[in-house]
């Protein structure tokens, strides 16, 4: 018995049509049947090569087009010379218009650019936790955006936040008695962001952390001249990297974020 041949026929990669064919083809003979995929189809010259293609190996086809010219074209051609053909995307993208009573954005290959924003989160969110807290000075050059500030100054939280958004985010606590590590200073300073706070909410931020810890609110981490010290630190760091700086006193995390990505599109077009 001859082997059965279906083209999968898609404007984008055609893993979508694929999967639906070799589901329905488990249903019969065992599988046992070939598959030619076509990608990326996006002219008539495309179609009607595909479909004489299809014509000469007496195959079937299924397909995932969105634009509907090169969908219509494809279905009147392989009709016309008696190909068995299946339009997996058509009668779904009709169905959901009369849903969502508005037309399809017909733009080839928006699940893999989904997939691939996911993807890129993901790897964004990975990175960002690996370079938490000045854990690792090696790979800065990968990141999106460095953060650099005292202790409780919102540096994990905003890059955590700004790395489920995509971007890569390293941050590094400024302690008077640790020197920055020397990889910062070879950044470009618009990559480089210091927080800084209020010394008032610094202390208050400070003292719930010790109580949560249970300790003793007297020590120095929450000392009113330790927190000046070591925002006066901050502040000759910032110089010395020539970044720009953001006060996050009273600002949510999600404002002190927008604004961070505000100065990196800025760096972006300069």
């Amino acid at each position: 018995m001859i082997q059965p041949i279906v083209y999968v026929v898609s404007d984008a990669i055609g893993e979508t049509a694929e999967l639906v064919t070799r589901a329905a083809v488990s249903q019969f003979n065992s599988g046992h049947v070939e598959i030619r995929r076509v990608s990326h189809v996006s002219s008539l010259v495309d179609i009607h090569r595909v479909v004489e293609e299809a014509h000469e190996a007496v195959a079937a086809i299924i397909f995932t087009i969105v634009l509907p010219e090169l969908r219509e074209a494809l279905k009147n051609e392989a009709d016309a010379l008696g190909i068995p053909n299946v339009d997996i995307m058509g009668p779904v993208l009709t169905a959901l218009s009369t849903m969502f009573q508005a037309g399809p954005r017909l733009k080839p290959g928006l699940v893999h650019k989904m997939d691939e924003e996911y993807f890129r989160r993901v790897e964004a969110v990975e990175y960002t936790v690996k370079y938490d807290d000045g854990k690792d000075a090696r790979g800065l050059e990968r990141a999106d955006a460095v953060l650099v500030g005292v202790s409780r100054s919102s540096k994990t939280p905003v890059s955590l936040y700004l790395a489920q958004r995509g971007y890569k985010v390293a941050n590094f606590p400024l302690v008077p008695e640790v020197p920055p590590p020397k990889e910062l200073f070879s950044l470009s300073p618009g990559k480089v962001v210091g927080l800084t706070v209020s010394p008032r909410q610094l202390q208050r931020i400070r003292v719930e952390r010790l109580k949560a810890l249970g300790l003793s609110v007297g020590a120095s981490y929450a000392d009113p001249e330790r927190i000046l010290r070591e925002l006066e630190y901050a502040d000759g760091v910032f110089r010395r990297l020539g970044c720009s700086v953001v006060d996050v006193t009273d600002r949510a995390v999600e404002e002190t974020a927008s604004l961070i990505v505000e100065l990196l599109k800025r760096e972006s077009k300069a």
